[in-house]
């Protein structure tokens, strides 16, 4: 077996071009250096110097030189990799989050992290919540933006911060319920066309349940697919207000005010198992995500 301080040693010698220069630049003994260089030739199976006046390099030497600073650059690298990894600078972040937080929240946050951090290799997977907690589950992700309380899952989780957003019914400017002056409950159910009942909790809501029964023809789909629908100017749907916000914004959607309908909210929770190590980029990520989050 050969030692990283054998390689380090041969290395040595072969820059000074002697043992004495060598040892004084290792600060060892001559003989402590004499007996590393003994030991790797041993393990490689032959002399590495030529002892003359000057020594040299023999063939098996030449040979094997590239191998063991190649070795050693490698320690290196690791060495200073596993640094950098304690203070957050380097290794993995592995998040998940729903599909409708993506984009609006995680994303800015990732940006962020990522021009800050710019050597964590960083892995976002979005889905449902069923899904994420598999993700927690098995270990792929090491914390998730999910619905909050998550359900009867069997999952210890601890939520290290918790959101809440207005849910609000939304149709394109042109849409009959937003060129009305008073919208009751009614009217949703009747003039929808289609009411699109879209998943943004664990289950549908009990009052946009009702309005779907309602409304005889309702539509479920996808939260993205919804969107475009209602950008088109086809149906009405419920939606977190953060994941149709900028549409909000520039004037694609319109906030449709039910007239004696309660609001409705959804909370969410970045989560993780309590007993799993937390990385210090994991936990530079969350201090990023919950500045963002506030924002």
């Amino acid at each position: 077996m050969m030692h990283l301080d054998q390689l380090a040693a041969f290395d040595r010698v072969v820059r000074e071009g002697s043992f004495s220069r060598a040892a004084v630049a290792l600060g060892l003994g001559q003989p402590a250096v004499s007996a590393r260089i003994l030991a790797l030739e041993d393990a490689v199976g032959g002399a590495l110097f030529l002892r003359a006046r000057r020594i040299r390099l023999t063939a098996l030497g030449e040979s094997f030189l590239p191998f063991a600073r190649r070795a050693l650059e490698v320690v290196r690298e690791g060495v200073a990799a596993s640094r950098l990894a304690q203070v957050g600078e380097r290794g993995p972040l592995r998040i998940g989050s729903l599909g409708s937080l993506a984009g609006e929240l995680v994303g800015p946050a990732l940006a962020e992290f990522v021009r800050d951090h710019p050597q964590v290799e960083c892995t976002v997977r979005s889905g449902h919540h069923e899904f994420l907690l598999e993700l927690l589950a098995d270990g792929i992700v090491d914390a998730a933006l999910t619905v909050w309380p998550p359900g009867g899952t069997g999952l210890d989780l601890q939520a290290i911060f918790k959101l809440r957003e207005k849910v609000i019914l939304v149709a394109a400017p042109a849409h009959p319920l937003a060129r009305r002056r008073e919208v009751r409950r009614d009217d949703v159910a009747r003039l929808a066309r289609p009411l699109l009942r879209l998943r943004w909790w664990r289950s549908h809501h009990p009052v946009i349940t009702a309005l779907a029964e309602e409304s005889r023809a309702p539509v479920e789909i996808a939260m993205e697919a919804a969107r475009r629908l209602v950008l088109a100017g086809t149906g009405a749907g419920f939606f977190p207000e953060k994941f149709i916000a900028e549409d909000l914004a520039r004037g694609g959607l319109r906030e449709i005010r039910v007239r004696g309908l309660e609001p409705i909210f959804r909370d969410s929770a970045l989560v993780r198992r309590p007993h799993a190590p937390m990385s210090p980029a994991l936990a530079s990520f969350i201090d990023v995500l919950r500045r963002v989050a506030k924002r």
